[in-house]
């Protein structure tokens, strides 16, 4: 007996491997994988975040953007009724050089007119309404008149426009045409 309590009075010998080593070892793979994934979630957060700054920037955008169409369109009323005065006239010439930064700044935002006489009615874009008889020029289904003009914002509807689609005379509409002619 006295020769064993001597070998475990002993110190250990270099060969041997302690038992704490193996679970550091393997808590420190754990800390490593915590952190990746970790990592991983905060990249995702950044992201995300990122993404709802821009999209809350582009609805503030957008609001203001809204709030001066009206505007703009009043402007495009002022520059309609100058448009007899001579090219030389002052109030021309300025308001030619408001349109061309109207037009700049409304490019810049992302901004696009809808509609388009003679184009395809397209009612996710357009809003009808009035009907007129089609033409040879503006067959069924195309936009004839463009009372108030919509606009397009990073591909999304800023406003529909409203338009006037042109139509092919009904059976009902033909039958009575035909009684008055007689």
């Amino acid at each position: 007996m006295p020769e064993e309590s001597s070998e475990a009075s002993s110190p250990p010998s270099n060969d041997a491997t302690p038992a704490p080593v193996p679970a550091a070892a393997g808590e420190s793979e754990d800390w490593a994988t915590r952190y990746k994934y970790l990592y991983a979630d905060f990249e995702n957060f950044r992201r995300r975040t990122e993404k709802n700054r821009e999209a809350i920037g582009r609805q503030a955008r957008a609001g203001l953007v809204r709030e001066l169409l009206p505007i703009f369109e009043a402007f495009r009323g002022a520059k309609a009724a100058v448009a007899h005065l001579p090219p030389s006239d002052p109030v021309r010439h300025g308001l030619e050089l408001l349109d061309r930064e109207w037009s700049t700044f409304l490019k810049r935002e992302g901004v696009e007119p809808v509609a388009a006489v003679g184009e395809p009615f397209r009612p996710e874009e357009e809003e009808a309404v009035g009907e007129a008889p089609a033409t040879t020029d503006h067959p069924e289904g195309t936009v004839l008149e463009i009372v108030q003009q919509g606009y397009r914002f990073y591909g999304g509807v800023l406003r529909p426009a409203k338009v006037v689609v042109a139509r092919a005379a009904t059976d009902a509409a033909a039958g009575d045409a035909r009684e008055e002619a007689a």
